[in-house]
């Protein structure tokens, strides 16, 4: 399918963005804004901001939607957190996303690492806040406490498509699994934000997805994004529609009119765009999520 004209980006440029391609470079760290091609990376970067990817860059599932690479992954690199921590440093972010590949090959899931990486930011740059964006960890109780005993001020955990679809998209992974992390998440922090994503044109229904927004504001989520699914390959799942911009605007409404604290809503919106503004306005005052 053509691309519409309102998904077309900006070439990468700007000092800024060499700025910090040359500092991702220099400290050998990973990003799903290249990892995963994602289309803010022009915007994102020439801002200043990027969403850090630990724990290697090779994914133990095979998600049909997702374009990093699969396979069998090297051991985690103990050095790792503490580069993303001068990273963030040397940058002057104020708020830092930090998530990772699926590592099911892994006892905790990899979340002994999200741990060390927030504590590294917390001592090299202390002013900075940070989200986390977080597998599944197949459902691990204990890891999911490792996460929230680390107090990141957002936990996020993409639902990413309908139910119906979970089995063609994403083999490996469970709805109602996913769902429950959440809700664990949600009822187990104080202070703390939950966020979900989901990616739109996969073939699901409007009224799929009021479900899912429903089953979301249900669990305790207080911030959503949707964005238009865009196919890495052709060996990946196929966009079935392009998502006109008014229906985007619509459900934002839809969703605000929910509950939902924050909503970001657009054919480019990717699950941590935009993050920094996203939860800004509720880290002040923090009852606001505390519904």
């Amino acid at each position: 399918m053509k691309k519409p004209p309102w998904l077309r980006v900006s070439l990468p440029h700007g000092p800024t963005y060499q700025k910090l391609r040359a500092l991702i470079r220099e400290k050998h760290i990973n990003t799903v804004c290249d990892k995963a091609r994602c289309p803010n990376i022009c915007e994102c970067w020439s801002n200043g901001t990027a969403t850090f990817l630990i724990l290697g860059e090779i994914c133990t599932r095979n998600c049909r939607f997702c374009a990093i690479q699969t396979g069998c992954p090297t051991p985690p690199d103990r050095e790792e957190p503490r580069r993303v921590g001068q990273a963030v440093s040397a940058l002057g972010l104020r708020h830092a996303v930090i998530t990772s590949v699926t590592r099911d090959d892994l006892v905790d899931g990899g979340a002994s690492f999200f741990v060390e990486t927030v504590e590294e930011i917390r001592t090299l740059a202390p002013a900075c806040t940070i989200e986390v964006l977080i597998p599944d960890f197949k459902g691990n109780r204990e890891s999911l406490q490792l996460i929230l005993q680390a107090r990141p001020e957002v936990i996020g955990h993409n639902l990413e498509t309908v139910p119906r679809l979970y089995l063609r998209i994403c083999p490996g992974a469970n709805y109602r699994q996913s769902l429950d992390l959440l809700q664990r998440a949600a009822t187990g922090t104080r202070g703390m934000l939950i966020k979900s994503g989901l990616m739109l044109g996969m073939g699901e229904s409007r009224d799929e997805i009021r479900m899912v927004l429903t089953d979301l504001r249900e669990i305790g989520c207080q911030i959503v994004t949707l964005g238009q699914y865009l196919s890495p390959g052709k060996d990946h799942y196929p966009v079935i529609s392009y998502v006109q911009p008014e229906t985007f605007q619509q459900l934002e409404s839809e969703a605000l009119a929910m509950g939902f604290l924050q909503v970001e809503a657009g054919p480019l919106v990717r699950s941590s765009y935009r993050a920094e503004a996203l939860f800004s306005p509720l880290s002040r005052p923090v009852e606001l999520a505390l519904e």
